[in-house]
């Protein structure tokens, strides 16, 4: 097969950086086993990141950004996987160094594919895409550290991000008490809609003072965000709660003590959605197919778009105007 198709192509040299649909061939595309006809892919903070010249996630040019796609394969050499088959791929090296979902056809390594589990559609998988398992990962890692909605409230920071708003609509699916922060007093409907049984400033969560001790007012957290703000949520965990971190948009030190984690044995879990072992991955998957999956995934979608529309969508998350999920239609 050799056939011409369009796609978003990014490319940076000494003298320019360009950002255009291109028409690219079946040739064009990097090696793997799997060739997937793409039906659709979503938009994700790594992927503005790689529509800018200095957004530093591109590791060589020129790509297809898009870190998550779902569609149909077309043809594999893999002998678990066959034409026809429904599929998601996202993470590894999809969108940054390998040529992602923003293209009507993506060649992947059969290892980065996922069958698509029974419960969700092509189209629902993208309105999950990375930020949906990131938020499902947070979720079972907290947990796996013995969490339980009777233990208390739980907080959820960066709430109308994409992993903020799927970890407050998954969390109150499962029976927790969710308090989402956030600083757009406009998405207080969109939050409440979604699972959110309080909604509070993010200046409540931390306004500029880092103590290392401060009142127990949570049970646990999921924190896309990073930086002073995650200190300030680890000194006011409770006892033995487990705070899940997947964020730096926040900055990337974190001035904390070791109080936390020595007087009140607090967690620090780490959540990374990039390399995530396959046997997990595909648990995780399940999950989001069954007991994970929102019941008002719809209401998560911000927008839907075309290719041809990226160009003006991907700054939206950079410049903090994204709510939720705004999925690609290939």
């Amino acid at each position: 097969m050799n056939q011409t198709f369009q796609a978003l192509v990014v490319n940076k040299d000494e003298k320019q950086f360009t950002l255009n649909m291109q028409q690219l061939s079946t040739e064009d595309l990097p090696h793997g086993e799997v060739l997937i006809k793409v039906h659709y892919s979503s938009v994700n903070y790594k992927d503005s990141l790689a529509a800018i010249p200095d957004g530093n996630v591109v590791k060589n040019y020129p790509i297809v950004p898009g870190i998550d796609l779902a569609g149909v394969v077309e043809s594999s050499t893999d002998p678990r996987y066959k034409e026809g088959d429904e599929v998601i791929a996202t993470s590894y090296e999809i969108g940054v160094s390998h040529f992602g979902g923003y293209s009507e056809y993506a060649r992947v390594p059969a290892e980065w594919v996922v069958p698509l589990p029974k419960g969700i559609s092509i189209k629902e998988a993208m309105v999950i895409g990375t930020a949906g398992f990131t938020a499902a990962l947070s979720v079972m890692s907290l947990e796996e550290n013995n969490l339980t909605p009777e233990k208390g409230k739980i907080l959820v920071t960066g709430a109308t991000g994409g992993v903020g708003s799927f970890a407050v609509s998954i969390l109150s699916k499962l029976g927790y008490e969710v308090e989402a922060s956030t600083g757009k007093d406009s998405a207080h409907s969109y939050l409440t809609n979604i699972g959110a049984a309080n909604i509070i400033p993010r200046e409540s969560v931390y306004d500029g003072k880092v103590k290392s001790l401060d009142k127990q007012r949570w049970a646990g957290a999921v924190d896309p965000v990073g930086g002073e703000q995650l200190a300030a949520v680890m000194g006011q965990i409770g006892y033995g709660g487990t705070v899940a971190v997947s964020g730096l948009t926040g900055g990337v030190k974190i001035p904390t003590t070791v109080f936390p984690f020595i007087l009140r044995g607090v967690n620090l879990q780490g959540i990374d959605s990039v390399f995530c072992p396959m046997e997990r991955r595909q648990k995780v998957w399940e999950l989001l197919a069954t007991d994970y999956k929102p019941n008002n995934l719809e209401d998560l979608i911000q927008q839907e778009v075309a290719l041809q529309q990226l160009p003006d969508t991907l700054p939206k998350l950079l410049e903090g105007k994204a709510r939720g999920r705004i999925i690609v239609k290939v």
